[in-house]
């Protein structure tokens, strides 16, 4: 579904990120009239052989979001764009589990909506009506007895938790290999070089929108989440992510290090890293 047509670089641009930046915000406690700190920053970086970068990302607490396009220039760039927009303008908003799952739905629904109008403007150009776009979000919410992590996914994106159990893997992909592994045809290992490893089965489009997989996570188990596109998870070894993970820097030069790390292994997808730390 993607990856096919795209010039190559002869040689390696130099690292260009966007917004790699460690920024505060206040996130609420389960202790009223006391506050915590989110901070969080985000990378993202063409990588060595697209020439459109894809990816879009949003932070707005108390939501985070990353998106993966698929279909090309004016296609799925302005897919994972209308999807972060519909998410921008929650900063400061306020959500209970079950309010956040239905807001999150609600959210796709219209980016869907305005994926669909954007490409009926555009019929005679029929690579929109196949342009889409993944999703993974963490949502911030308000619990029973303390802020949880609501998390969401729709696709390849991953989201990860950094925490006292290690680093884990908390959404699952929605892809063929990830069903191949599942079903127990295929290990982890054939699944990285298997040749439809990048085929997705579940995607945001004008065509289509799938239910988003939902899971709930305790801050004090999750109190660092890394959200990234497939151009980190698909190139950076499971234990060179975990080692970055949990090395105790600042968001933002972990975010860095990751997307450095997928353009040293050959950057050929865009790489977009978004890491969040719930402090106090």
């Amino acid at each position: 579904m993607r990856g096919d047509g795209h010039p190559s670089y002869a040689t390696r641009p130099p690292l260009r990120t966007e917004q790699v930046e460690d920024r505060t915000s206040m996130a609420p406690h389960s202790q009223p009239g006391t506050q915590g700190r989110l901070l969080h920053a985000a990378t993202t970086h063409v990588g060595l052989v697209r020439s459109v970068n894809e990816d879009a990302h949003a932070a707005a607490p108390p939501v985070f979001v990353v998106a993966d396009g698929m279909g090309g220039h004016s296609g799925g760039d302005v897919a994972s764009r209308l999807v972060t927009e519909e998410f921008s303008p929650w900063a400061g908003r306020t959500f209970s589990p079950s309010g956040g799952r239905e807001a999150v739905v609600a959210a796709l629904v219209r980016a869907q909506a305005r994926l669909r109008a954007y490409a009926e403007l555009r019929e005679d150009d029929s690579r929109l009506q196949y342009a889409g776009t993944t999703v993974v979000l963490a949502l911030l919410v308000q619990g029973p007895r303390r802020p949880q992590w609501l998390v969401a996914n729709v696709g390849d994106s991953r989201a990860y938790a950094a925490g006292p159990a290690g680093v884990q893997q908390v959404t699952t992909d929605h892809s063929v290999v990830a069903e191949l592994v599942a079903a127990g045809r295929i290990t982890e290992e054939e699944a990285a070089v298997h040749p439809e490893r990048h085929v997705i089965t579940r995607a945001l489009s004008s065509l289509d929108l799938p239910e988003p997989d939902f899971f709930d996570l305790e801050v004090a188990d999750a109190p660092r989440l890394l959200l990234c596109t497939d151009g980190v998870s698909g190139l950076v070894a499971p234990d060179d992510l975990a080692t970055m993970l949990t090395a105790g820097e600042a968001p933002g030069t972990t975010a860095e290090a990751l997307v450095s790390a997928a353009l040293s292994t050959g950057g050929t997808d865009n790489a977009t890293a978004l890491v969040v730390d719930v402090v106090g």
